[in-house]
C-alpha cells in the first residue's frame, strides 16, 4: 500500500500538485490519468523520490518515505520495480544481461542463481529462447516484456509503470496490460501505472486517480468512470476515446 497525504509540489512558484490525498492499494492496478500538464508525471516522480515534495507525506506500508534518511530510502527503493516509458533497455546488452542487471547490482547471488531467476522471470512474461538476443533484434512488445521481467527480477513490493503501452499497437498494448495485471495479482504487488491509454483504463483500472490541472479531480474504478459526474473527466474520456478511434481508422 502507498498512501499520499496532502502532497504538494511547486516549480518556480507554480503549484503543480495541489494537495493529493489517495491510497494506492496492494494487489491492484492503480492508474494515474490526466491530460498533458495535469501533473501525473510529476506525481509519479514524487512518489519514487525523484522530486522532493514541498508539503505532505508519502508512506510505503506506513513507512514515512518523505522524512526518511537517505540510507533508509535506499532500502525502500530496493523494493521498487520500474518499467520506464519506451522500456529503457540497454542497447549494448543482451536480454539476459538486461534482466540480470538489478540482480548484479543488489544481490550477492551466484551466477547460476541469478541465471535461474532471469530464466524464471523471462518465462513468466512469456519469453523463451531470447536470452542472447539484443533489444534491436526483438519487437517493441517483446522489449516491453523484457522491461517487465527486469522490473520483477528482485521480487518488488511496489511496481511503477510509466506509459507502458507507449509506441505499441492496441493489440500488443492489451497483452502488456494483462501481463501487468496478472503479475500484480499473482505477487500481491502495489502497482501504479501512469497512462493516457483508455484501453488500459477500461481493462485494468482497479483504482483510478484523475488529475486535472494538478488537482485530484476524481478517484474511482473502471466500472465507475463513465458515470463519474466530473465534467472534466467526461471531456477527457470522450476526447481520448475519439482520438483513439480516429487513429485506428488510419491504420
Amino acid at each position: 500500500m502507498i498512501e499520499l497525504r496532502n502532497v504538494r509540489k511547486a516549480f518556480s512558484g507554480r503549484e503543480v500538485l495541489k494537495g493529493i490525498n489517495v491510497t494506492f492499494e496492494k494487489g491492484k492496478t492503480n492508474l494515474i490519468i490526466g491530460q498533458s500538464g495535469s501533473g501525473k508525471t510529476v506525481l509519479l516522480k514524487s512518489i519514487i523520490g525523484l522530486h522532493e515534495i514541498d508539503d505532505g507525506q508519502i508512506l510505503f506500508d506506513n513507512r514515512d518515505f518523505t522524512h526518511m534518511r537517505n540510507r533508509d530510502r535506499k532500502k525502500i527503493r530496493q523494493e521498487f520495480g520500474m518499467v520506464f516509458q519506451g522500456g529503457a533497455l540497454f542497447d549494448s546488452a543482451t536480454v539476459e544481461e538486461n534482466v540480470m542487471f538489478s540482480l548484479n547490482m543488489f544481490t550477492d547471488k551466484t551466477y547460476e542463481e541469478k541465471l535461474d531467476r532471469v530464466n524464471f522471470v523471462l518465462k513468466r512474461v512469456n519469453l523463451v529462447n531470447v536470452n542472447h538476443l539484443y533489444p534491436s533484434e526483438i519487437s517493441g512488445g517483446m522489449q516491453k516484456r523484457v522491461a517487465i521481467a527486469r522490473a520483477i527480477a528482485l521480487n518488488p513490493r511496489y511496481l511503477f509503470c510509466d506509459e507502458p503501452n507507449s509506441g505499441l499497437d492496441p493489440k500488443t498494448g492489451i497483452v502488456i496490460d494483462n501481463l501487468i495485471r496478472e503479475i500484480t495479482e499473482e505477487y500481491n504487488i502495489t502497482t501504479i501505472v501512469n497512462t493516457h491509454d483508455m484501453n488500459s483504463v477500461t481493462e485494468i483500472g482497479d483504482k483510478i486517480l484523475y488529475l486535472y490541472l494538478g488537482e485530484q479531480n476524481w478517484v474511482g474504478n473502471k466500472d465507475e468512470i463513465f458515470s463519474s459526474g466530473s465534467e472534466q473527466l467526461d471531456n477527457f474520456v470522450f476526447a481520448t476515446t475519439l482520438m483513439r478511434r480516429i487513429k485506428s481508422n488510419f491504420k
